[in-house]
Formats: structure tokens, sequence, C-alpha cells
């Protein structure tokens, strides 16, 4: 089964440093194949016959081994595919900015949902998948107003979230066709 790794705050601004060429070898080591790292902020995929459980552990143990925390989200190939089959309409229209916020086991997804459809949305839509939150602003000049930008990052539930950008989204969907 393939599997997609998603670790959230590494090698931003200089902090959490994790060489990706290191943990690719480390999730080799584990006896996962056609390990594949896309850019250096925590996008790994693999193949592996281990189920998501044991994937899981192993994984954390991993990770548990650097001397700061780092959250991951581990979604299945299914999984990773079935956000891309459910995204709204408004995902194909021309925005200015779009974000993927994938959301750890660590936190309860209505809790997220609940605090997110009460926030004062600003020039933004939000669509809810099942593992993640599309999010879309539609242009620059009142990104600094919207909640995303001004109340997102004070939420407790942040720290429990790994955001990736549209094209990132994408590009790892091509991927997990190789």
């Amino acid at each position: 089964m393939k599997y997609v790794l998603l670790l959230r705050g590494i090698n931003v601004g200089g902090k959490n440093k994790v060489s990706m060429a290191d943990l690719k070898n480390m999730i080799l080591s584990l006896g996962y194949e056609n390990v594949i790292t896309y850019i250096n902020s925590g996008n790994i995929l693999f193949d592996s016959t281990d189920n998501i459980d044991t994937v899981n552990v192993k994984i954390s143990q991993i990770l548990n081994s650097y001397p700061f925390k780092i959250n991951k989200v581990i979604l299945t190939k299914q999984e990773y595919l079935e956000e891309l089959e459910n995204l709204p309409v408004w995902w194909k229209d021309e925005l200015y900015r779009k974000d993927v916020l994938f959301y750890s086991e660590d936190i309860n997804y209505s809790i997220i949902k609940e605090r997110i459809n009460n926030m004062p949305l600003n020039d933004e839509n939000v669509h809810f998948g099942k593992r993640a939150i599309f999010w879309g602003k539609f242009n620059e000049k009142n990104y600094l107003k919207t909640v995303y930008h001004k109340y997102l990052i004070k939420e407790p539930f942040y720290k429990y979230i790994t955001i990736r950008n549209g094209r990132t989204f994408m590009k790892i969907i091509e991927l997990l066709d190789k």
C-alpha cells in the first residue's frame, strides 16, 4: 500500500531542521520501499505492506528521535485521492491563494469544524473534506483581513494541522502515480 506522510513545522525559517535525505534513509531502514520526498517541508511518499496503525507507530518512533516535536499526518493513497474527488467547484477557480489543511489524529475534527464555522469569513471559502480542509482566498488585497491570516494561527488546534499550498497538494497527487 502507498502512504503519504506529511510533517508539520520542519525546516521553516532555519528551525526544526530535518534532512530529507536522512529521513528517507530512516524510512527505507524500516523496510519501506519507493520512498519519495518532495521539497524540504516534509512531504514523503512510500510503499509498505504494514497496516496504517503499524506505519504510524514506526514513523512515530523515527520522529521521536528528533530533539523537537514533529506532528504528522499519515494518509493512504486512497484517502489522499478521495480528497481530490470531493473538491468544491470553487477550487478550480483562479484564486489568489489556495491551501489545504491536513489535521492529525491528535485533534477532534468536529472541534476544528465548529471553530472554523463560527469564524467570520472574509473574501474566502472553506470546504471540509474527510481529512483536510480546503481554504481559498480570493484576492491579494483582502488577504491580511482573512480569517485564515488573522485568526487561524491563534486557534488551539493550529499545532495539530499541517498546511500545503494548492500546488503542493496537486504535485503529491502526481507523485502518487509514480
